[in-house]
């Protein structure tokens, strides 16, 4: 998650293909040795957990989703008076 937020890079992404394929191809195998690292019963809860979060047909706990709505609500707000105004 680190690699992935950070602002320094492997391979800068301003280098022409080869700055993003090193994203395309560190990013899912960094993703794998994370899974990889979580112990077995440990990820065996979280599935059970998941299995019943839309166990009514929405998500427990859906309003946290709503600071993440308003967040590209005022990006979609902000670049579209940029470009309109």
């Amino acid at each position: 998650m680190a690699y992935a937020l950070s602002p320094i890079d492997l391979i800068p992404d301003f280098i022409p293909v080869i700055g993003l394929l090193d994203d395309v191809i560190l990013l899912p195998a960094l993703v794998a040795l994370i899974i990889k690292l979580i112990p077995a019963h440990v990820f065996a809860r979280c599935r059970e957990q998941a299995q019943t979060l839309w166990a009514n047909g929405k998500p427990k706990k859906w309003y946290y989703a709503l600071p993440i709505i308003a967040v590209w609500l005022l990006v979609i707000f902000v670049v579209v008076k940029a470009v309109l105004g």
